[in-house]
C-alpha cells in the first residue's frame, strides 16, 4: 500500500503515470496515532515528468473516514472527496516546503515518498467541527453526563442590588453618565 506511493524520481520515465491505492486506518496511523478509527478511501495519483528535474503530482480521493463525533465521542463516518495538485521540482540541496503547490527536493533524491503528502491531503480534507449533523445520531448517554457536567451561571447575592435587581457597578456607571 505505502509502497505504491513511493514515486522513482530518477527512473520515471517522460509523461503521465497512474498510481492507484487503497487506505485503510493502518495508513493514517503508521507515523503517529490519529483520530482515524476506520478508513476506507481510494487514491489515484497522475504523475507527470514534465522535464529532468518537474513533476507534477495530482492527487484524487474518494471514500469514508471515521472518527470520533466532537460531541459524544461515538463513531462519526465522514465522507472524503478531495483533490491536490502538487508540482514537485528537484533542484539543490536542501528539501523546501515554504511554497504552496510547489515542493522543492534536493537533486540527489531517487525517491520521494508521496505517502505524508497523501495522508495530509486526506486529513486536511475532514472538516475542523467533527459532530453528528443531527444531536439525536449522537451518544444519549454522552450528552446526559455532558449535561450534568455543565456549569450554570449563579448570581452572587453580593453582586445584585435587591431594589433595582442591578449589579450596583452598573448603577455608579449610569450616575457618571447622567452627570454629562
Amino acid at each position: 500500500m505505502v509502497d505504491a506511493l513511493k514515486l522513482k524520481l530518477k527512473t520515471l520515465p517522460f509523461g503521465t503515470h497512474t498510481v492507484e491505492c487503497h487506505l485503510d486506518e493502518s495508513f493514517f496511523n503508521i507515523e503517529e496515532q490519529t483520530e482515524v478509527r476506520h478508513a476506507d478511501v481510494n487514491v489515484t495519483m497522475n504523475v507527470t515528468r514534465k522535464s529532468e528535474n518537474t513533476f507534477r503530482l495530482e492527487i484524487a480521493c474518494d471514500g469514508t473516514v471515521t472518527i470520533p463525533c466532537d460531541r459524544c465521542l461515538d463513531n462519526l463516518d465522514l465522507p472524503v472527496e478531495t483533490d491536490y495538485c502538487l508540482n514537485v521540482e528537484q533542484l539543490g540541496t536542501e528539501l523546501d516546503d515554504s511554497n504552496d503547490g510547489l515542493l522543492i527536493v534536493p537533486s540527489d533524491w531517487r525517491e520521494l515518498d508521496a505517502a505524508p503528502i497523501v495522508r495530509d491531503t486526506v486529513l486536511l480534507a475532514l472538516p475542523m467541527t467533527r459532530c453528528h449533523e443531527n444531536e439525536d445520531d449522537c451518544n444519549a448517554d454522552m450528552l446526559e453526563l455532558l449535561d450534568s457536567h455543565r456549569a450554570e451561571a449563579v448570581p452572587d447575592d453580593d453582586d445584585v442590588s435587591e431594589t433595582t435587581g442591578t449589579d450596583p457597578r452598573w448603577e455608579a456607571l449610569k450616575k457618571l453618565k447622567e452627570q454629562q
